[in-house]
């Protein structure tokens, strides 16, 4: 899990300097490959303005008496061999703690980009991340040409949630011993991330650390800058009781929760070269699938008005994502099994004997990007998504901060 932060800092004035491109590289059209599932377990629809959902449940009521202490033991050791984020060596109360304190020596960040305002009328925005322990799974599966993908999709899908185009996207790859075959792979998927954000890749860094890096190994980074105009940023202050939450789907696990995916794989004794249960692919196919690029589709339904908030589901789930663009005192009620959830989430909980909450502060859990609607739009953008882009009614805003599903 890395943890994110934007800053928003005024300045006086712009300097503008003639940038040259570090490298040049062949650029071809590449497909990304997506996972999908053909049913919903529930129909959820949009009418007159209002997402309405037709789901009928029944009641069990269950009276427990008493429990023995057998009972209580069985219970305490079952809750022990539930696996946790933290038990993979990740701690989210930790990263969003020294965002806070990053936060005291720089007031104004904790948004998904950070905002620059030049001279005239526009901000640039800028993110930065990484792909995380799924680097692992490329090293272990060989797959490194999408690798590249996930690095920019993580950038990119940051910036665009404030309405930004991105302009250009600059890489680190650092490794031991430089494999110029290995990293031309590697370059060639950031290539086709920035061809499908229709951004430049601008330039560079390639680091050689000997004895740094197992040998084979690398590590990457990258650094995305966009540009909207300052009466267009979206920014979530005009959210109010009652706007509706539409979710983008996600291909997978995308490039999140992989410290926890790589414990649940060697607790489950399967391999990536095995079939995913319930699924078609192996689970390396399933895992290394490149994390959707969302700009096009968001920048497209941005132009088309009505959208209030984005928030891009990455470490922290729901739980702590769709808060980030809501105003105090608000919060989302999800509505359950509205949307497809890949078989990889459910080979993930299952073989983890992971907690809902669990999952749901950890993975994006099907849904990539959630955006934040007025009821004339979600009506809108339902109709004209309709056999094109799917999308999914997911919630609304409610008062009231926090997550919570029904």
């Amino acid at each position: 899990m890395s943890t994110s932060y934007g800053a928003s800092k005024e300045i006086l004035q712009c300097i503008t300097t003639e940038v040259i491109p570090r490298r040049e590289l062949f650029v071809k059209d590449s497909n990304v490959s997506m996972l999908k599932s053909s049913r919903l377990s529930q129909k959820f629809l949009v009418s007159s303005g209002v997402c309405t959902k037709f789901h009928c449940r029944s009641r069990k009521t269950t009276i427990v008496l008493s429990m023995p202490s057998s009972s209580r033991d069985e219970k305490a050791e079952d809750k022990a061999d539930r696996l946790t984020y933290k038990d993979a060596g990740v701690d989210i109360d930790a990263g969003s703690d020294l965002v806070r304190r990053i936060a005291k020596m720089a007031p104004g960040i904790g948004g998904f980009g950070g905002l620059y305002p030049l001279a005239g009328d526009s901000y640039l925005v800028a993110g930065t991340d990484g792909v995380g322990t799924k680097l692992k799974l490329a090293f272990e599966t060989g797959i490194h040409e999408t690798i590249g993908i996930d690095l920019v999709a993580m950038s990119v899908n940051d910036i665009v949630t404030s309405g930004a185009k991105p302009l250009f996207f600059l890489d680190y790859f650092a490794t031991s011993h430089l494999d110029v075959d290995l990293a031309e792979k590697v370059i060639k998927g950031i290539v086709d991330g920035c061809q499908q954000s229709d951004c430049t890749l601008l330039g560079g860094e390639t680091a050689e650390m000997p004895d740094f890096y197992a040998h084979g190994e690398y590590d990457i980074s990258g650094f995305a800058v966009g540009i909207v105009k300052k009466d267009s940023v979206i920014d979530g202050k005009n959210i109010t009781v009652g706007d509706i939450l539409l979710g983008l789907p996600s291909s997978g696990v995308h490039s999140n929760g992989f410290s926890l995916v790589r414990r649940v794989l060697n607790r489950s004794g399967l391999s990536l070269k095995d079939q995913l249960p319930g699924g078609l692919v192996t689970l390396g196919e399933a895992l290394m699938v490149p994390t959707v690029i969302y700009v096009k589709q968001v920048l497209d339904l941005v132009s088309k008005g009505g959208i209030k908030g984005i928030a891009h589901i990455t470490g922290g789930g729901f739980t702590d994502n769709i808060p980030r663009v809501f105003p105090r005192g608000l919060g989302a009620a999800i509505y359950k099994d509205s949307w497809v959830v890949p078989p990889v989430f459910n080979w993930i909980q299952e073989a983890g004997r992971i907690d809902d909450a669990e999952m749901r502060r950890t993975f994006n859990m099907g849904i990539g990007m959630v955006l934040v609607v007025d009821k004339e739009a979600a009506t809108r953008i339902l109709e004209d998504g309709q056999g094109t882009n799917s999308m999914y009614c997911i919630g609304e805003v409610v008062s009231g901060e926090g997550v919570s599903y029904h």
